[in-house]
């Protein structure tokens, strides 16, 4: 008979790490799915909603409805490549969208973006997590999140959009981003941001080749030496393409394999643009591994 213990898609322990969003807690003890809301007219996937705010409202909803923990709302295109959008455009594309999902389901939505002032408006509309693809990097960022008792996932890239994928080079890919992270997470709790609410995310497919991605998600549990829950990216990324030769909007069998392994190896949450069938997935493949590890 299979146990679940009250848990959809598998218990982990009971002594599960949590990161407090405002009114809602968000516990790992069990893998957590981040639905992804592209509020650009220029995403890598194929599923940018541009300006279309209550179409994203629309999708934001229904990616709750379907089971996603948190929507993470980006009004920015970080493919490589991608040049930076002006403040104002960025705000106008994502703030109405958190706001509106933000009442819907109170501190469950996160903001993407690199940008201090973007965040700030964003965590004024309610938001409670700033995704940072650049790891928090700036100073002013830092402050902001501080100030707000933010939670922050810390992501590795390798330079920015416009330059990661040039030629990029580690001695050890994941030991580099092991001294990358720590060194972030140092300043970034200097600076005052609440240690218990960050996260990691090792920027699959950011300054990566596909050598890189695949060592990433095979040693990703090296990464929990850094005592913070791990968040991974993996949906319709490039580096699947490379091993089915499907374009971005067919990647969805490659984007569920990798997502259940990389959570095998210890992803704490994967965040995915095709929420339903990733919590399907991962149902099943917890229930089974909650088997094989008794």
């Amino acid at each position: 008979m299979v146990a679940l213990a009250g848990s959809k898609r598998g218990r982990r322990s009971l002594n599960a790490p949590e990161v407090g969003l405002g009114p809602y807690v968000l516990r790992f003890d069990e893998p957590r799915v981040m639905g992804i809301l592209n509020c650009t007219p220029d995403s890598f996937s194929g599923d940018g909603l541009g300006d279309d705010a209550d179409l994203a409202r629309r999708r934001g909803r229904k990616m709750f409805a379907e089971g996603a923990d948190v929507v993470d709302v980006g009004g920015e295109s970080t493919r490589p490549g991608a040049s930076p959008v002006p403040v104002e455009i960025e705000i106008g594309r994502i703030v109405p969208v958190i706001r509106s999902l933000s009442e819907h389901k109170p501190g469950r939505v996160s903001v993407d973006t690199m940008k201090a002032t973007v965040a700030k408006r964003a965590l004024e509309a309610g938001a409670t997590i700033v995704n940072d693809v650049s790891g928090l990097r700036s100073p002013s960022m830092i402050k902001v999140v501080a100030e707000h008792d933010a939670a922050s996932i810390i992501m590795h890239m390798r330079g920015t959009p416009r330059t990661m994928q040039k030629s990029p080079r580690y001695k050890d890919v994941v030991e580099d981003i092991i001294g990358f992270l720590e060194s972030r997470i140092s300043n970034a709790e200097s600076g005052g941001v609440n240690p218990r609410k960050i996260m990691v995310d090792p920027g699959i497919g950011f300054g990566k080749t596909l050598e890189h991605n695949l060592e990433i998600i095979a040693r990703l549990r090296e990464f929990k030496v850094l005592g913070k829950p791990v968040v991974i990216g993996v949906s319709r990324k490039s580096f699947i393409g490379k091993l089915t030769g499907d374009r971005a909007g067919d990647r969805l069998e490659g984007s569920l394999a990798a997502a259940i392994l990389a959570v095998k190896e210890g992803a704490d949450m994967v965040r995915v643009h095709d929420v339903e069938e990733t919590v399907r997935a991962l149902r099943v493949s917890s229930a089974i591994h909650s088997q094989i590890r008794r």
